[in-house]
């Protein structure tokens, strides 16, 4: 037998049955000379290719064209990882948390895994915070999960952090949800019908990876004063027990007066970035609070106790229409909501993960994945070696080239709309200036308002182009209904996806300087 364990090969029998048939992903193999090695993302399968030569099979769980914030593994995707030598991801929380799961929880132990992002730094990866600036009226309330819990509680990337709701005080019923790209929603809190203390409060619970944010909308049907009681717990791996972190109890005025709240000398959450936190560090319950909106390396704590988090008479909103809300009650009531700001699942950490979009970061990426494939294969050492100096040699040339490119844009267009964070790095690197819009209520469709402010922000920047990335044009036509009404080009850009058009990293630089320069160069 080979090194992979019998039970492993007799349960993906079965799986290799179910899926026989399916023209999709390649599969790796458990008989071939090659060194096995799948990655998260096809962008990080195309590294590996380039590096690895004729010594390595690799594949991407992720498929191209598919977006890894998103994405949810298939049995497929399981079976491939069982086989594999070698496994690398980019983690800094893009991937979807179920992806990294996959990967984790099917790796045989002696294989080797590593995670991009964070290894990088010592070949001399430049990281550069996520920051986060919406402009909203109201607070920007979120849920996060501070520290990575490994010594206290004994914590890994794949282990859970789960905020439950286990007590709701106030006039009326509280929500808080999460509204996903194409309308969805799910629903996390929801106080109309009680709390469920025997099944663990299950129904009330939204569980984050170890040292993450997301984003909620938060909604109240009366005005106010309410309290909200959250407990905390970590849960290690899929059969350990949770283990109890703490409960706090958070108060909000809604539509009334803060004063009104009872809260001594308190600190009045109005503005900004603010999170109701689990802290993985000294196990308790917090809040962390930024009025400017940056992430968490900008936010001051405190305690549950001191804080009146205000939702004003200016959050009154209605019901919108359509099945996804009726949760909330009848289509056109009006409800109190603090809005979630940013449309989707948006699961991050306090580091931008899309390092790859400067590209010295990744020829640092390309050097790590040498070393560990020459660790994982010794004897192909000098191949490993030899493709890896020729690829970063190109990789040199494109960095010039996309330097020399953008530089050809005039200054005062070198502005980049789009509805997707992930070119910092590339303005950061390139002096290229993001001006990303949201719309600040993902309950509804972007109100005429929203438009406004966009075609404003259009009008002031004096861009000819937006740009959308081809996988995730289904997602913003506001973005290009605007554009066609102000005579603005709606041209493509790629983030960190491949599809028939772009299928490799050198290919997806340099076609994103010259769509940048062709578009913003009037």
């Amino acid at each position: 037998m080979t090194r992979r364990a019998l039970t492993a090969v007799g349960a993906l029998a079965a799986i290799t049955l179910a899926l026989s048939g399916c023209a999709v992903k390649p599969l790796l193999a458990a008989d071939d000379d090659r060194l096995q090695v799948v990655t998260t993302t096809g962008l990080l399968r195309d590294l590996v290719q380039q590096v690895g030569g004729d010594r390595v099979d690799a594949v991407s769980l992720v498929p191209d064209g598919g977006d890894p914030h998103t994405y949810e593994p298939t049995l497929r995707d399981a079976r491939n990882v069982v086989y594999a030598d070698v496994a690398f991801s980019n983690y800094a929380l893009l991937e979807e948390h179920n992806v990294i799961k996959t990967l984790d929880a099917n790796l045989q132990p002696e294989a080797v895994s590593v995670s991009l992002a964070e290894e990088a730094v010592k070949y001399a990866a430049e990281i550069i915070p996520l920051v986060e600036n919406v402009n909203l009226d109201t607070v920007w309330l979120g849920l996060r999960a501070h520290g990575d819990g490994s010594e206290r509680y004994g914590a890994t990337r794949t282990s859970e952090v789960l905020l439950s709701a286990t007590d709701v005080t106030g006039p009326g019923d509280v929500f808080a949800y999460l509204t996903g790209t194409f309308g969805d929603t799910d629903v996390y809190f929801d106080s109309s019908d009680g709390f469920d203390a025997s099944n663990g409060y299950r129904d009330d619970t939204m569980s984050l990876p170890a040292d993450a944010h997301t984003h909620l909308s938060w909604a109240f049907t009366e005005p106010g004063v309410y309290t909200i009681t959250l407990q905390a717990q970590v849960q290690v791996d899929d059969t350990s027990r949770p283990q109890q972190l703490g409960e706090s109890t958070f108060t909000f005025a809604v539509g009334v007066n803060p004063a009104e709240a009872g809260v001594a000398d308190a600190v009045v959450l109005n503005q900004g970035h603010a999170d109701l936190t689990a802290n993985l560090e000294d196990g308790a319950l917090e809040v962390r609070y930024d009025p400017e909106g940056g992430g968490e390396h900008t936010q001051l704590d405190y305690t549950p106790a001191e804080v009146v988090i205000d939702v004003p008479a200016k959050a009154l909103d209605e019901i919108p229409a359509g099945s996804p809300f009726t949760f909330l009650g009848k289509a056109g009531t009006q409800i109190y909501q603090l809005p979630q700001a940013v449309l989707g699942k948006h699961v991050h950490g306090e580091i931008d993960p899309h390092l790859w979009q400067n590209v010295r970061n990744g020829m640092a990426y390309v050097n790590l994945i040498r070393d560990t494939l020459i660790g994982a294969d010794p004897s192909g050492a000098r191949e490993y070696a030899a493709n890896a100096s020729a690829y970063l040699a190109e990789l040199e040339d494109t960095d010039d080239y996309v330097r020399e490119t953008l530089s050809e844009i005039p200054e005062a267009n070198r502005y980049l709309v789009t509805t997707h964070d992930a070119f910092g790095y590339l303005a950061h690197a390139y002096d290229v200036h993001i001006a990303g819009f949201v719309t600040p209520s993902p309950a509804a469709e972007p109100s005429l308002a929203d438009r406004r402010k966009l075609t404003e922000t259009i009008r002031t920047l004096g861009v000819p182009a937006v740009f959308l990335e081809p996988n995730l044009a289904a997602r913003s036509s506001t973005l290009t209904e605007v554009a066609a009404e102000q005579g603005v080009a709606v041209c493509p850009i790629y983030g960190d996806t491949f599809d028939d058009t772009v299928t490799s990293y050198v290919q997806m630089m340099r076609f994103n300087a010259d769509t940048l320069r062709d578009c913003l160069t009037e």
